[in-house]
């Protein structure tokens, strides 16, 4: 358990809010530290902004390292400190063991990233999500490549629950529709190539961590002449990842966006702030970290930082987001309060400008 800095001791008087973020390995921190970056700015900005009914609105951090019992273990710590609510959460396997832990200790939690249909075992007021579920973003994702005349996939998927649930998700929508999805095991990529060559799949879907064994995978496919041709395809969006964008073979690869067509003033502003942050053109989890403490801020403001009324107030939240209005609503088979939906494309980067993405399909 982390001790608590003495920056976090002598805050007193601030409305605390606990931030779980992947920032260590094995975790995926291209994707944590650009979270945090969100979270960050918008802190400042509710504080520059006269705060909290005129208290500092501050952020206690925990790296989470897509450690599930390390998550718990931080929710545990971070509640004993009192703060009013948790944000945050890249992983979906981390954040479906915050949100249990959340749910036992009835601590609200607002889900930044993670999309994970069953966040929670049961029903509950205390946890709410932004980003999409796997379910919805995933089925957008098999009717971009039903669109393109992929009806026969190959999915190399390492062992998780956020795998396999998104492996059923492609089949469960494939197959009423004449599709056909094959699983291939993970192994050495040049092997993986020889079982691939062999199925007649015209598409590789790479269910797997980055940058481990992804990027291998991709090298190794890219180089065989047997599968000149073959669309790799990364659902789960680590092409989104900047490393991607100087990986021979890197570009081209679609993957889900969570990103409007064009983002509101809002997110214009915070756009260019990130940028500056970030030194880089931000991820859209970066703009999921702003959006959260957006929704949280106003929930306290409103409601004050009571953990009760704070969960009771998910269905009357109306917040102007960065990519559009959020509402919370309840979703058949979702058991946490959701946005429904954010915006959702199909993108990939370009390969003859890196830095910029190409949008393949809306839902």
């Amino acid at each position: 358990m982390t001790t608590p800095s003495r920056a976090e001791r002598a805050e007193g008087s601030a409305v605390r809010i606990g931030a779980l973020v992947p920032l260590s390995r094995p975790g995926w921190v291209e994707a944590g530290e650009p979270l945090l970056a969100g979270l960050d700015l918008a802190v400042r900005d509710v504080n520059e902004s006269g705060g909290i009914a005129g208290r500092p609105l501050a952020l206690l951090v925990r790296d989470t390292a897509a450690d599930p019992q390390r998550a718990a273990a931080a929710v545990d710590e971070l509640a004993g400190l009192g703060v009013a609510a948790l944000a945050g959460e890249y992983h979906s396997v981390v954040a479906r063991a915050a949100a249990a832990r959340a749910d036992a200790l009835g601590l609200p939690f607002l889900c930044s990233s993670a999309v994970l249909d069953t966040l929670t075992e049961q029903p509950t007021d205390w946890v709410a999500r932004l980003a999409p579920a796997q379910s919805h973003g995933w089925r957008i994702y098999a009717d971009f490549l039903l669109g393109a005349g992929h009806s026969r996939i190959a999915v190399a998927a390492q062992p998780s629950l956020y795998w396999a649930s998104g492996t059923r998700i492609l089949r469960d929508h494939f197959a009423p529709r004449g599709g056909t999805v094959i699983e291939l095991d993970i192994g050495a990529p040049a092997v993986l190539c020889d079982h691939l060559a062999g199925t007649g799949a015209t598409a590789l879907l790479l269910l797997v961590g980055h940058p481990e064994p992804a990027l291998p995978i991709v090298q190794a496919v890219r180089r065989d002449p047997r599968l000149a041709g073959l669309l790799i395809g990364a659902p789960a969006g680590q092409p989104e990842f900047a490393e991607w964008a100087a990986l021979p073979g890197g570009t081209g690869i679609p993957f889900l966006r969570y990103w409007p067509e064009r983002l509101s003033p809002l997110g214009a502003r915070v756009e260019a702030a990130l940028r500056g942050r970030l030194a880089a053109v931000p991820s859209f989890v970066a703009f999921e970290g702003y959006d959260t403490i957006a929704v949280l801020a106003d929930l306290l403001r409103s409601h004050g930082p009571d953990r009760a009324r704070i969960a009771e107030a998910w269905p009357h939240v109306a917040v102007d987001g960065t990519r559009g209005p959020i509402r919370f609503t309840r979703v058949p088979g979702i058991g946490v309060w959701q946005w429904a939906w954010p915006p959702v494309q199909v993108v990939d980067r370009d390969p003859a400008a890196p830095d910029r993405f190409r949008i393949l399909h809306a839902g």
